[in-house]
């Protein structure tokens, strides 16, 4: 709505030019150009502002004076000769926002207008909030500072989960984005959580509760455990919910290891299951080959129980690996031993996945201090995820994994894993080492990356991943020749990421 002026001038032709000129910047302008005018337009209705020529005579100046005093919003707006304004300023003492001198000066005007428009906007929001939301006013700070006391990452979201409000816990942690996605902020992902809390409690007005991983504006991962609330109108009708997150990551740190071997079993039993099944097939496709005396047919069961054989293997590994806590055993290895260990382990893979595998090793590379068994075996599984990262892309005609040994200066060696496979989001960047995440489905166990990245840790050294979907990956691994001096008795850094 535009603001109501009064425009108080006693010169016609001045007054009809400067209406114009003021209805054309969209305000609605009334003319009051006799005492009795004023009189009447200042006693029966209310203006944003009054401006004009204030001192027509003495009688409307008093007038003006007396009925703008008791509007408290009013704000006036006076323009006249020096001599006039010096009078209104020592005689009458009116309270204007601004003094203008005439001819009118545009800029001014505005400027002044501008001023005014303010000073109105301010005190129309202090009189309401004074004479008649005081005590809403108190209950409403009460309840902030309830909301930010609590010690949870709080948020209320609308039916597009985009925030309206949050606690200062979660602003300290993840950062002040009204009218943000809570799955971007929350997770760095471009479309909303597969079975949302906040959604179903749109769906049926229940509450319900998710345990998620959830990545702070530093980088850090929290583990929390999330509730919903509806939040109603007067018709019951919910109009947003509140999520309410509690940091629950101490607790599963302290987890006892015993029973995360426990879950991770049961998350693997489908994994094994199918693995066997496969496996009882290619017994099967064995055996009748060798009855019937099919070569081509005992050659593929072959290879199909060969292909399980290992799989069951490198599970197993994993699983003595995450179960049993064992320094590691440090020996002085030739990195190009190593490196022809991994090598002869990838190959067949690639080969079988139709994927070109390129190793550029120094003609010197020189020795390093290593547990080579678990060295050997991260190596292989970063290899092993590039290839599959290949195998899976279906849009590209040729892929390729290479692998790049070479010696920075402050006596390190980098690992440097590329592929030009389906690439990542940020959400599985960030997700990717973390104990049972995969993105295989349930082609994978969530313990490679996982082990792969703690024994690179372990040994002192450090994975960056940068990567895109649909263009590829890359893994840089940086090791220490020597054997760290930091580590803890266990052969651990003091903390894993």
């Amino acid at each position: 709505m535009a603001e109501q002026i009064l425009l108080i001038d006693d010169d016609l032709e001045h007054s009809d030019a400067l209406k114009t000129y003021l209805e054309r910047l969209q305000y609605d302008v009334t003319l009051a150009a006799t005492f009795d005018e004023v009189f009447h337009y200042l006693e029966n209705a209310a203006w944003d502002i009054v401006l004009g020529n204030l001192l027509m005579d003495e009688k409307t100046a008093e007038c003006v004076m007396r009925i703008t005093g008791s509007k408290h919003y009013t704000q006036m707006i006076a323009y006249g000769s020096e001599i006039r304004l010096n009078q209104a300023m020592d005689r009458f003492g009116l309270k204007v926002v601004e003094y203008l001198l005439l001819p009118l000066n545009s800029k001014a005007l505005a400027l002044s207008l501008k001023r005014a428009k303010k000073i109105n906007f301010q005190m129309r929001k202090n009189y309401r909030y004074v004479e008649r939301l005081t005590d809403l006013h108190n209950a409403q700070n009460q309840f902030n500072q309830l909301f930010d006391a609590v010690p949870c990452y709080i948020t209320v979201q609308d039916k597009n989960l985009r925030i309206t409000a949050m606690n200062s816990r979660f602003e300290q942690h993840f950062g002040n984005h009204i009218g943000g996605h809570c799955y971007k902020i929350y997770k760095h992902r471009t479309s909303q959580c597969d079975k949302c809390p906040v959604v179903q409690t749109f769906q049926d007005g229940k509450t319900h509760s998710t345990e998620e991983i959830v990545t702070s504006i530093s980088g850090k991962q929290y583990n929390v455990l999330t509730q919903t609330a509806p939040i109603k109108n007067r018709k019951g009708d919910i109009t947003q919910v509140m999520e309410i997150s509690t940091n629950i990551t101490q607790i599963r740190q302290l987890q006892d290891h015993l029973t995360s071997l426990g879950l991770m079993l049961g998350s693997m039993s489908h994994g094994v299951k199918g693995m066997l099944t496969a496996l009882d097939g290619g017994v099967y496709q064995l055996e009748t080959g060798l009855n019937q005396k099919d070569e081509l047919r005992v050659f593929k069961a072959f290879g199909q129980v060969k292909m399980m054989t290992d799989k069951i293997k490198k599970m197993v590994l994993e699983i003595l690996y995450y179960a049993k806590s064992r320094e590691l055993q440090y020996t002085t290895m030739e990195i190009s031993a190593v490196v022809a260990s991994v090598v002869n382990s990838i190959k067949p893979v690639a080969l079988r996945s139709n994927v070109d595998f390129v190793v550029s090793v120094p003609d010197n590379p020189g020795e390093m201090e290593v547990d080579p068994s678990w060295m050997e075996a991260a190596l292989i599984n970063f290899l092993e995820n590039a290839v599959d990262a290949c195998a899976f892309d279906r849009e590209k005609s040729e892929h390729q994994v290479t692998l790049a040994v070479t010696s920075s200066k402050n006596d390190t060696i980098c690992f440097e894993i590329t592929d030009n496979g389906i690439g990542m989001d940020q959400e599985t960047r960030e997700k990717m080492f973390t104990l049972f995440f995969t993105s295989k489905g349930s082609q994978g166990t969530g313990l490679g990356l996982f082990i792969a990245h703690r024994v690179i840790c372990q040994h002192g050294g450090t994975v960056d991943v940068t990567s895109e979907q649909k263009q590829g990956s890359v893994f840089t691994i940086n090791l220490p020749r020597k054997r760290p001096t930091h580590l803890t008795s266990n052969g651990l850094p003091p903390a894993i990421p």
